[in-house]
């Protein structure tokens, strides 16, 4: 029988068993009415982590209190929580003195006192200077949208390192960005050398396989912060430890950027541990001593302390091929720039979803740096109204 409103109150955010008998029947009855108000999460929903317990309400509006809860942020419980309002019951907001949260939504203001601003006196070397590592000369534009990115993103210069083979391709399609021919680990090495290059991007287009391994090696060997993408993660899928010996070990900035299939594949034994994908980037992090950041729709960024932040701004026409490339020069660009890994990979998430929103339906990766400057101009004049 068809009703006016609906108000679902029947589990609340500490569910942890499947849902059956008859309150399954009464989410099924609540499934099929037009509107759905919950109170707290809808039910069905772990609060915790997120997950769908055999079967939750999909609600137009959600009522809760105090903060929202992990579940209103990641999938799938987002997408069953509508419109999230959250009800003032007259808890102080010194509670959280006490209780110390360690999981934020990702905003400027979890970042922005780290987030560089030029200085009138500031010049190119200032601003720091990214390498990016390219593939061969099949698969050179995952570089270049990286190098892209992270140019747009602050870094004052950016130089793909680039095997000979693909030279040409490379520096035929660079302008700002500079080209430089590097083959294997001993001469990216001898090229790293060079204090002033302070970050260094793996991955994109690079291949999978022994080269990459060493390429990486080399790379965290040094001193500079390292962005592990793509290939550079899948070539140490066969021996992971190799990789997380290493990267524990370092002092300066290690930043990994997975999907959902390069995690299962690097951290095999954690996708079987836990469900929550908050969880599994945290102990991801903790176990390689880097700032993990597990890319979809909810990116998870993890420090190995165990804050987080969850993004919650990145519009569907994000998945396209080579916006997670641009992400990882957009996350380059902010490292050059100075920031602490955690704030960086959080930067550089939010201002990826920003500059997909602005570039709208329709969009390819290399829309993604040219809505930058729109996203900085308006996130500059916010800061510096602040600082």
């Amino acid at each position: 029988m068809p009703a006016d409103v609906v108000v679902d109150a029947l589990f609340g955010a500490g569910l942890d068993r499947p849902v059956e008998g008859a309150a399954r029947a009464m989410i099924e009855a609540m499934n099929v009415q037009s509107c759905v108000y919950a109170i707290d999460l809808p039910s069905g929903i772990n609060g915790t982590s997120a997950a769908v317990m055999g079967l939750a309400v999909k609600a137009k509006e959600t009522v809760t209190f105090f903060r929202r809860k992990i579940g209103h942020a990641l999938l799938p419980g987002r997408l069953h929580c509508g419109t999230v309002r959250v009800a003032d019951i007259g808890i102080p907001a010194t509670v959280l003195d006490h209780l110390r949260p360690r999981a934020w939504t990702n905003a400027p203001e979890q970042w922005r006192e780290s987030f560089p601003l030029p200085r009138v006196d500031g010049h190119k070397y200032s601003r720091g200077h990214a390498v990016i590592v390219s593939g061969g000369l099949a698969s050179t534009g995952a570089a270049r949208l990286a190098a892209r990115g992270a140019l747009r993103a602050g870094a004052g210069l950016v130089t793909i390192a680039t095997p000979r083979e693909a030279l040409a391709v490379n520096a035929a399609a660079s302008l700002a960005v500079m080209v430089r021919p590097v083959d294997g680990a001993p001469e990216l090495s001898e090229f790293l050398n060079d204090r002033r290059r302070n970050v260094v991007v793996l991955g994109p287009g690079g291949g999978v396989g022994r080269p990459m391994r060493e390429l990486v090696l080399t790379a965290l060997a040094g001193e500079r912060a390292v962005v592990l993408d793509a290939d550079a993660l899948t070539s140490f899928a066969d021996e992971p430890k190799t990789l997380f010996a290493v990267t524990r070990s370092r002092a300066t900035a290690t930043v990994m950027t997975p999907h959902e299939g390069e995690f299962s594949r690097l951290f095999s034994a954690l996708s079987l541990e836990v469900r929550s994908k908050l969880e599994k980037a945290r102990n991801a992090a903790q176990e390689t001593g880097a700032v993990v950041l597990l890319k979809g729709p909810d990116t998870v960024v993890a420090a190995p302390d165990g804050r987080a932040t969850i993004a919650e701004n990145a519009p569907p026409w994000l998945a396209t091929a080579g916006s997670g490339d641009v992400l990882a020069g957009i996350m380059a660009g902010c490292l050059a720039q100075g920031m602490p890994a955690f704030e960086a990979a959080s930067a550089a998430v939010w201002l990826h979803g920003e500059a997909g929103n602005a570039a709208g339906p329709g969009l390819i990766a290399e829309d993604l740096p040219e809505a930058m400057p729109a996203i900085f101009r308006q996130l500059v004049a916010q800061l510096a109204s602040r600082r």
